[in-house]
């Protein structure tokens, strides 16, 4: 009787530890992924991560530009930027623009939906804004839906992180790069 009750002791016993290790378990996974997550939120903050989005109706269209909002962090943007290179204005993620309907872009067609919009310094104080179905650093040549003109001006205002807007302006979007003291303008209209 007294190696039954033994056993069933140990069986008891056994059983209690293996719930408190199942216990032990989840509760060491479930800080694990708790931690990845707030390392991951962390990192992105400390990466500058943050996103802007600006939206306007132009006619009947619904249009969007979601980019990436670097910091300058006592930088000077036009000294980050060399003559001739494409720049993904922005950070991280590409910069795209999203439309419900064709747009034109200097008299190119762009088909509505979602496309990436780079800058183009070609010399000093001369842009032009490119439209493209591949980020900057997988660009080709024929990645270019469209490219056009950017008037360039220097602002006594220092904008810290890179701001776009969109505006409708008399039936046209209005697209405003604003980083530091540069200004970038250009605009489109509806495809006819």
């Amino acid at each position: 009787m007294a190696s039954i009750l033994r056993e069933l002791q140990k069986d008891i016993l056994f059983e209690q530890e293996k719930s408190a290790m199942k216990k032990f378990t989840r509760l060491t996974l479930s800080l694990v992924v708790v931690g990845m997550l707030v390392l991951t939120a962390l990192a992105g903050l400390a990466a500058g991560q943050d996103r802007g989005e600006t939206k306007a109706t132009i006619g009947n269209a619904n249009v969007a530009i979601e980019y990436g909002r670097p910091s300058l962090k006592g930088r000077e943007p036009l000294k980050l930027l060399e003559a001739g290179k494409l720049w993904r204005i922005g950070s991280n993620a590409p910069t795209t623009i999203t439309s419900d309907v064709d747009l034109d872009f200097g008299g190119t067609r762009v088909a509505k939906g979602k496309h990436i919009l780079l800058a183009r310094l070609a010399e000093p104080g001369k842009w032009s804004l490119v439209v493209s179905t591949k980020n900057v650093f997988v660009y080709e040549p024929s990645a270019k839906l469209a490219e056009i003109p950017m008037e360039f001006k220097q602002d006594k205002e220092s904008i810290e992180q890179v701001t776009i807007t969109l505006t409708n302006k008399g039936g046209r979007g209005v697209i405003e790069v604003a980083w530091g003291t540069l200004r970038l303008l250009a605009s489109f209209a509806l495809a006819k």
